[in-house]
């Protein structure tokens, strides 16, 4: 068979494996966020109350995160967790979000490891800022964050509902041990 024939060929199976990934990946409807987050509002400790099963949170126990606003407009991001149970030691990360412009601070993109970024999307804000639905609009990842180690039950239940709603597989939701933490902790 010719060079240049195998080359074509080559270039025909690459196309078709492209078609066929993509007509096999799933599809979503746009993913609607709030309409503006107060990014001042936003800093402090948020509490991981439920989270899709990541990679790097594997063995996490007591997650929480500590944002704050940098001068130069992005957030400092401080994801902190305890290895192996919950009087595991305590590791953290260091990472940046950057606001997405026209999106009223509701889509950052999060960078833990230059160059990449994720997508930390704000759906669903309480007014005083006591928990939130943050998640991503592939629906990969998803979190529900309070001020607070724990959750009224049926609140979370209604976060979860609006997860689903907006097309989250919510079975995959796991939720967060936070027993290192007494209920009057980050309040």
């Amino acid at each position: 068979m010719k060079k240049q024939t195998k080359l074509w060929l080559s270039a025909g199976a690459l196309l078709a494996a492209a078609a066929l990934v993509s007509s096999c990946s799933s599809s979503h409807l746009p993913l609607e966020t709030v309409a503006s987050v107060d990014l001042d509002r936003y800093q402090g400790r948020w509490y991981e109350i439920a989270r899709f099963p990541q990679r790097y949170e594997k063995g996490c126990h007591c997650v929480y995160a500590e944002y704050t606003k940098h001068p130069e407009g992005y957030v400092e991001v401080y994801n902190f967790c305890r290895k192996g149970g919950p009087s595991g030691k305590e590791e953290g990360a260091k990472g940046k979000a950057f606001p997405v412009a026209g999106s009223g601070n509701s889509k950052l993109k999060v960078q833990f490891f230059w160059p990449f970024r994720g997508d930390y999307w704000i759906l669903e804000l309480d007014p005083d800022y006591r928990h939130v639905l943050v998640g991503s609009p592939d629906r990969e990842s998803l979190w529900i964050l309070s001020r607070t180690p724990q959750l009224d039950q049926a609140l979370y239940d209604r976060l979860v509902q609006v997860a689903r709603q907006k097309g989250f597989p919510v079975e995959k939701l796991q939720v967060t041990d936070q027993s290192c933490y007494t209920d009057t902790q980050g309040q």
